[in-house]
């Protein structure tokens, strides 16, 4: 078995380079430390760290040694900090961002729901359709759709999004029920901030450029001049779950459907993503994903 002993009180000394600071630390004497490490030395036969009364710094040997212990060390710290936490109820701050659209019909209400389950817990949302800088302004969390750019961030895919074009039942009536993408040019496409439309064809992504009588950048906006038989639209499934339902639009071009985009939570690189935050990760998941 791995004898341990000598090893913390090396790795407090090596991080402040001070037997004094690394006492203070463990809640011994100095002489404890001191004796410790040197039976640690003599047992691994090497000299770990240069001493005199001023100052203590690693050997090379001590360096690497130091450097091989410490993540085990953090795992066994973060091992404690774990099963001690178990029991305890989350509490502190959190900070999410959303696109606001999504945030409003999805995240919104699924941060309600979370924090009813954990009320010793304060959470700041914040939706936005501009990229916040998660490091510089603190966030915990962000939902982002579709395809990430590269980033440092890590990425967490927590659900699916499909797009789909639909109309109401008087349009097509009126205007008849395209077969083909192709078709569209013949046919009144509501448009939202792009000015083309996404399909696969032929096994192939497409981006079809479209035209009509009505440009907006709401979502809401676009799905109630379909819905009112203004015209086609191409929207994400979370604005026309009810009106599906409802049949108050139908889809069309369904063969043509482009592939779905991811659902993402993104966050800093930490070392550790602390519980409250991974409690949080995990429920968007289960839930989205539900969902979805």
């Amino acid at each position: 078995m791995q004898d341990w002993e000598g090893v913390g009180e090396f790795a407090a000394v090596a991080r402040t380079l001070s037997f004094t600071q690394a006492a203070a630390r463990l809640g011994i004497s100095t002489a404890q430390v001191s004796r410790r490490v040197s039976a640690l030395e003599a047992r691994l036969g090497v000299k770990l760290l240069h001493r005199t009364t001023r100052s203590v710094s690693l050997t090379e040997q001590g360096e690497i040694y130091h450097a091989h212990i410490r993540p085990v060390l953090d795992g066994l710290a973060e091992a404690e900090r774990a099963v001690t936490r178990i029991n305890a109820a989350p509490a502190g701050r959190l900070s999410l961002t959303a696109p606001v659209t999504f945030g409003e019909s999805a995240i919104g209400p699924l941060v309600n729901d979370f924090l009813t389950r954990h009320p010793a817990l304060e959470l700041t949302l914040t939706l936005t359709n501009q990229k916040i800088d998660l490091v510089a302004e603190g966030y915990d969390l962000a939902i982002r759709l579709g395809t990430l750019e590269d980033s440092s961030l890590i990425a967490t895919r927590l659900a699916a999004r499909t797009l789909h074009v639909c109309a109401s039942p008087a349009y097509l009536a009126s205007r008849g029920t395209p077969q083909q993408p192709g078709d569209l040019s013949h046919h009144n496409c509501l448009q939202g901030t792009l000015d083309h439309w996404r399909f696969r064809q032929n096994g192939r992504l497409r981006q079809l450029r479209v035209h009509g009588s009505l440009r907006c950048n709401s979502g809401w906006s676009l799905l109630d001049a379909a819905i009112k038989g203004v015209g086609l639209v191409q929207l994400p499934d979370y604005y026309l779950r009810t009106a599906l339902a409802e049949e108050t639009l139908a889809p069309v071009l369904e063969e043509f459907q482009p592939p779905e985009e991811g659902v993402w939570a993104v966050y800093p690189p930490n070392r550790h993503l602390s519980s409250k935050v991974r409690l949080l990760l995990d429920f968007l998941a289960e839930r989205l994903g539900r969902s979805g």
